[in-house]
């Protein structure tokens, strides 16, 4: 749900809550990597470009049933998995 706003501070009040909450998904989102890595059984199984792919796709019909830009959407994924693939591949190499 979108909000009028009447003034850049209240546009920024509200992009500084969605940062909140945005931030806090991210969390939940890294902790299930962190879990990911104990159920894979070498660096390939981290990378998983299939599945990587399959998750593009995804968030851009998401993000057309939702009205986000869709490149942006996936611009977004790339770099966030991109991150988290390197925090898994790190805690995987920590559990060999």
């Amino acid at each position: 749900m979108t909000v009028t706003c009447h003034s850049l501070e209240e546009v920024r009040s509200h992009i500084d809550e969605l940062d909140r909450q945005i931030v806090g998904l991210i969390a939940q989102r890294g902790a299930y990597v962190s879990q990911a890595a104990r159920f894979k059984k070498d660096s390939n199984a981290v990378k998983a470009p299939q599945r990587v792919e399959q998750v593009f796709l995804k968030v851009r019909a998401l993000a057309d049933e939702l009205g986000a830009n869709p490149q942006v959407t996936e611009q977004v994924y790339r770099a966030m998995i991109a991150a988290f693939i390197q925090q898994e591949l790190a805690e995987h190499s920590a559990l060999s």
